[in-house]
């Protein structure tokens, strides 16, 4: 099947086509065959790219209003004669259409089929996820208006694959009535990153999914830590929202709330203003004053710049601390598992990281984790490692794809 996989933000729209079934995993029919990213979604000056496999890429500027009008754009390129896509002649041959929507709530476990009811539930979510669900919404709300029913549509959450958290885990230490009231509680995220990873370390390392015991590290300009213990997360280090846990690009992750009163009494701004320092101008940014990339920040640490080296040092010790928290919390893990942009790519940050839990049996081996690991499954622990340490890119597109798949075809859930 050819699924369109979409995810909105508030600015911009990606996609990617991905020809999957439920029989082709690990197969090299199992694959991306399109992509493409519209950026300035809303303004006379959008900037879009869209690429298919073994072409040129297409990019381009011009005005593109809302998020209907950049689907149309890409529906638009799909069917144009210039194009060629393998497999795909035209819209006639999307299948399905899978959605990445970032909060369901307490309300969605897992993957279902869009009706006008799900619409609604999704919808209500706002309030926890108004950054992403809104967005997310508009971009099922113009595939029903530009497809109508005639190619199915389903949610993927974020969320969804957290709800196995006990609820010792997933309650904050406030009164009881905030969570019967307004559903205040841990949710996580990064589910469908964490889940695939996951699943591809149960089929590297031939475990079934009750012996897969492992922490899972979603680095990148977000980030995120899950603790996986029998293939279930038990713990997320983010929280009600994407901005607690670990410190980010541009996110602060823990803090103490009274800081935010602080600010205020300080005149800093309004909570509209405080929040927007903290979600935007924080992490690795606010620490290092120099960017939110970890490339510029390690460029500017060899050359001497001490912010840049402290935001090193805070990020590689928030990380390991909450190593530690749920290593106490499974009682032990077979292994850590590395993926996103920083956790796939960045030696130095991995090094950091795994510096100093040789007393918990994770010992790294320095020269496999300084090799080429690009868009590779690779062990960089030593052989005497009790623990493992993987880097599995992720591949949440393909999981998106083929959870459409599934919740299409009425299929079981494997992964």
């Amino acid at each position: 099947m050819n699924i369109f996989v979409l995810n909105c933000g508030s600015s911009s729209v990606k996609f990617q086509i991905v020809n999957t079934d439920l029989d082709l995993f690990e197969s090299d029919l199992d694959r991306m065959v399109a992509k493409g990213l519209i950026e300035r979604v809303g303004t006379e000056n959008a900037i879009y790219k869209f690429e298919t496999e073994g072409s040129e890429s297409v990019s381009g500027t011009g005005a593109v209003l809302d998020h209907k009008e950049a689907i149309l754009k890409i529906k638009e390129w799909i069917e144009s004669e210039n194009t060629k896509i393998n497999g795909v002649n035209g819209w006639q041959d999307i299948q399905a259409i899978g959605h990445r929507v970032v909060h369901g709530g307490e309300r969605f476990t897992k993957s279902v089929l869009i009706d006008n009811e799900v619409l609604k539930q999704v919808e209500e979510c706002n309030e926890l996820a108004p950054l992403h669900n809104p967005a997310n919404l508009k971009g099922i709300t113009a595939c029903s208006e530009i497809f109508g029913d005639k190619i199915p549509q389903v949610a993927i959450f974020d969320t969804a694959f957290h709800s196995t958290m006990p609820e010792e885990d997933y309650l904050y230490a406030i009164p009881y009535e905030f969570y019967e009231k307004y559903r205040i509680r841990r949710y996580g995220f990064h589910g469908t990153s964490h889940r695939y990873v996951a699943y591809r370390y149960r089929k590297i390392s031939g475990r079934v999914k009750e012996e897969t015991n492992i922490i899972t590290l979603h680095l990148g300009n977000g980030c995120s830590m899950s603790a996986i213990k029998k293939g279930y997360s038990i713990f997320n280090t983010m929280g009600m929202t994407p901005l607690e846990g670990l410190i980010m690009g541009t996110r602060c992750g823990d803090i103490d709330p009274g800081i935010i009163e602080f600010l205020y009494r300080k005149g800093v701004g309004d909570f509209p203003a405080i929040m927007n320092i903290l979600q935007k101008k924080s992490g690795l940014l606010g620490i290092s004053g120099i960017s939110n990339d970890m490339r510029d920040i390690e460029k500017a640490a060899k050359e001497g710049n001490h912010r840049a080296n402290l935001a090193l040092k805070m990020f590689a010790l928030r990380t390991k601390r909450y190593i530690g928290s749920c290593l106490a919390e499974m009682g032990g893990a077979d292994a850590i598992v590395f993926t996103g942009g920083i956790g796939e790519n960045d030696v130095l940050s991995r090094e950091m990281i795994c510096e100093g839990l040789e007393c918990f049996g994770i010992e790294l081996d320095k020269e496999l984790n300084r090799q080429d690991t690009k868009g590779k499954c690779m062990r960089i622990s030593k052989e005497k490692s009790r623990c493992d340490i993987w880097i599995i890119p992720t591949n949440e597109e393909l999981l998106i794809a083929r959870d459409t798949v599934r919740v299409v075809k009425n299929a079981p859930r494997e992964w």
